[in-house]
């Protein structure tokens, strides 16, 4: 005997296309203006920032850094869908989520100064530290997913991770415990292209990086990554579905810039295919759409430039003014309340030594 047991696709959702026009049939009934307007406003704040990271990185002021320049819409379009209640685990690069979450921008320029203390997250941005191993943050999304389902708070766990993390086992392991357990866990593949210096092409033989949801047995979408209605709504849908189990969202975007600071692309892809990727640069087609509908102009956009660098600039003086208590590297080592006798030892002799008037 010999039948078909099984038959996979994968839907593709575009709403916005790279001209600023929309598919009326597609465009969420719920979406209101002013929260487009929003989207555009933090991604562009995003990409202000970038820059300003970035030039701070190359002046010797901050550490070796990510860019997300070209990935604003994914990250801003999926921030702006959660819910209050609701969690997100980032990798190294969820600048813009963080933005869209509320994280004061003074702390995040204390983590890229090299401060641990730009690891601590306020109550309320939902999010939870950045996470540098490749994929590693994967299994701590489902974890955290686990224990919403356990507690029933009813919370989403939003997780990120890039297309070179979808080869590694941390996420096979993830998104197939998160299906075997119907775990609250939307899982966005962030889709830039490449990792580090390998292809999309050379990562997997898949078509797609959202089909490998299917072999978990859990739900999948691929998303245009540089359209943020179309990111909002699928990321919106999946939290909504998220009682009933997981979902895997790839979002096709791009990164126009380096890796990270220590990176030189040119010296493995061309400046063709940038070009070609630029035309479709998210914060370009949001900004035609909004002119088109009438709400945005050239005296909006010179105000918004103009605020975003007053807070940027006054959130780097505040992080440069920042003085670290060398204590904290004794504490929040150990779970117990009292440190061990060793480390106790070696703080008493900093203290006596007036180590922390250094």
């Amino acid at each position: 005997m010999q039948k078909r047991v099984f038959d996979g696709s994968v839907d593709y959702v575009q709403v916005m296309d790279e001209n600023g026009s929309v598919d009326q049939a597609l465009m969420p009934k719920d979406l209101a203006d002013s929260k487009i307007v929003d989207m555009y406003r933090f991604m562009c704040l995003a990409r202000a920032l970038d820059d300003k990271t970035l030039s701070l990185q190359r002046q010797g002021r901050a550490v070796t850094y990510a860019p997300l320049t070209g990935e604003e819409a994914t990250q801003v379009g999926s921030a702006l869908a959660m819910r209050p209640g609701d969690l997100f685990v980032p990798s190294f690069r969820q600048h813009g989520v963080f933005l869209a979450r509320g994280l004061p921008i003074e702390i995040f320029f204390l983590y890229e100064m090299g401060f641990e203390d730009g690891n601590h997250i306020p109550e309320g941005v939902g999010g939870f530290p950045v996470c540098i191993p490749v994929g590693s943050q994967m299994p701590h999304a489902a974890g955290i997913a686990f224990a919403q389902k356990q507690k029933k708070t009813g919370a989403a766990v939003i997780s990120y991770v890039g297309d070179g993390g979808t080869s590694e086992g941390d996420f096979y392991e993830t998104i197939n415990f998160a299906g075997v357990f119907k775990l609250p866990l939307v899982a966005i593949v962030e889709n830039n292209q490449w990792a580090i210096s390998m292809p999309r092409s050379s990562q997997t033989a898949a078509i797609t990086l959202a089909q490998k949801a299917i072999a978990a047995g859990i739900r999948c979408v691929q998303v245009d990554g540089n359209d943020p209605i179309a990111v909002y709504e699928s990321v919106k849908e999946a939290i909504q579905l998220s009682g009933d189990g997981p979902t895997v969202i790839e979002c096709v975007t791009y990164r126009m810039s380096m890796h990270t600071t220590a990176d030189d692309p040119s010296k493995y892809r061309s400046d063709d295919e940038v070009a070609s990727w630029r035309a479709k640069d998210p914060i370009e087609r949001t900004r035609k759409y909004l002119i088109s509908k009438s709400l945005w102009n050239d005296d909006m956009e010179q105000s918004m430039r103009a605020d975003h660098k007053k807070t940027i600039d006054a959130a780097v003086e505040k992080a440069e003014q920042f003085k670290p208590d060398p204590k904290s590297m004794f504490e929040s080592v150990y779970s117990s309340v009292e440190i061990s006798q060793i480390l106790k030892g070696e703080l008493d002799d900093a203290v006596e030594s007036n180590f922390y008037q250094v």
